[in-house]
């Protein structure tokens, strides 16, 4: 997770100097304000963000949108996206980091850009990142495990994979 949040530090940083101070955090204390309003604005666009995460997972994977394999959901855990398509290896990773590059990468550089870059949208942005390291650790494990070529497919709560004919058109 704090691995996966580094590229976003650092874009934070490039507009807007990134510091734990923000957050109430100094050397010499530790003094934290939860503003009622702020708190309803940060449940507000974690929910937003989430569910904006889990399309993104969605929308990369062909079909989805119209799929009866495709499914968009939250619990008390975080939100899922969830397709029984087959994937090649290649589009498999597309999907995994469509979100962690659109919110963690592109959001806050036009964000910065905008100026629109506060502790409270800095800390939903890290919250978001930290949130997609379940996503880049499957990553690391379908880079080590899974050889190319290779098509993967989900089934509950496993994914599997298995090298196809070549002769059977890819789904990209």
């Amino acid at each position: 997770m704090i691995l996966s949040a580094l590229p976003s530090l650092k874009i934070l940083d490039m507009f807007s100097p990134f510091s734990l101070a923000d957050f109430g955090i100094t050397p010499s204390r530790i003094s934290i304000t939860i503003d009622l309003q702020d708190l309803a604005y940060f449940l507000g666009l974690s929910i937003v963000i989430i569910f904006i995460h889990e399309l993104l997972h969605l929308v990369f994977v062909p079909g989805s949108l119209t799929s009866d394999k495709a499914f968009l959901g939250i619990t008390y855990f975080g939100g899922f996206a969830y397709s029984e398509e087959i994937l090649s290896k290649s589009r498999f990773i597309l999907v995994l980091l469509a979100p962690f590059i659109v919110i963690s990468i592109i959001m806050p550089g036009v964000l910065g850009t905008l100026n629109l870059l506060n502790p409270l949208v800095k800390f939903v942005i890290l919250s978001s990142v930290m949130g997609s390291g379940v996503d880049i650790l499957t990553l690391i494990l379908v880079l080590i495990q899974v050889p190319a070529g290779a098509y993967l497919t989900c089934n509950g709560m496993k994914t599997y994979w298995k090298r196809i004919d070549s002769s059977i058109p890819e789904s990209n």
